[in-house]
């Protein structure tokens, strides 16, 4: 199914798994959220609940079945293109939340809400970027970067701390993958894969890192 393989692609490039499938939390039914996203609109929104204690986690994700719908008639795991890109991201998004937040919880590890949308924004075009190379191998994806970051918009019905928390996620995870396409560029006019198992093995350490650490190595390298 659409969404476990998903699960699979970026548990499989960060070498991350969990001993559940997104489809056991998923809900499609907005009458069946909590208040506040049950009067949202978002295609795409996780709720979490955590024990008085803090010793337990729940979750369940949402997304528009609608959504759901045309990317079972246009996968993108099959062809990714420029009509079903949208789509394409926010679930990847939505699985990336489920996925980055379990593997967290199993490793009784805290996750801020910037960490959780900085790692989403740099799954996109990692997992994107893996996709198109295999779908495509003699093309380098070079819009790639450009159109996740520069070319799409919050949208503005966000609250104004939504928009600056996801415009500070945005900008930290832009410029990480600005430095992962320069490697990933000068890795197809070497050694490809050799440059590509680098490249995974910064992956695999920056997703274990920290919100602190993340912004720190980005800061850093980038």
């Amino acid at each position: 199914m659409l969404l476990s393989r998903l699960q699979e692609l970026i548990g499989g490039i960060y070498d991350v798994r969990v001993a559940y499938d997104v489809y056991d939390f998923l809900v499609t039914d907005r009458g069946r959220l909590p208040r506040a996203p049950h009067s949202g609109v978002a295609d795409e929104e996780l709720i979490v609940a955590e024990s008085a204690d803090g010793s337990e986690v729940a979750m369940s994700l949402y997304l528009d079945p609608a959504l759901l719908e045309r990317l079972q008639s246009a996968d993108p795991l099959v062809e990714l293109h420029g009509g079903n890109v949208a789509d394409w991201w926010t679930a990847l998004e939505g699985v990336s939340h489920f996925l980055y937040l379990a593997w967290n919880a199993g490793h009784d590890k805290p996750v801020s809400l910037l960490e959780l949308e900085m790692q989403a924004e740099v799954d996109k075009y990692v997992a994107s970027y893996w996709l198109m190379r295999r779908q495509y191998p003699g093309h380098f994806p070079a819009e790639l970067r450009r159109v996740l970051f520069e070319r799409t918009r919050l949208d503005p019905r966000l609250t104004r701390e939504r928009r600056a928390l996801y415009g500070e996620a945005s900008r930290y995870a832009a410029r990480f993958c600005r430095r992962l396409e320069q490697r990933l560029t000068d890795a197809v006019h070497g050694e490809r894969e050799l440059g590509e198992r680098e490249v995974l093995a910064e992956l695999r350490r920056f997703y274990r890192l920290s919100n602190a650490r993340k912004r720190a190595h980005i800061e850093r390298t980038a």
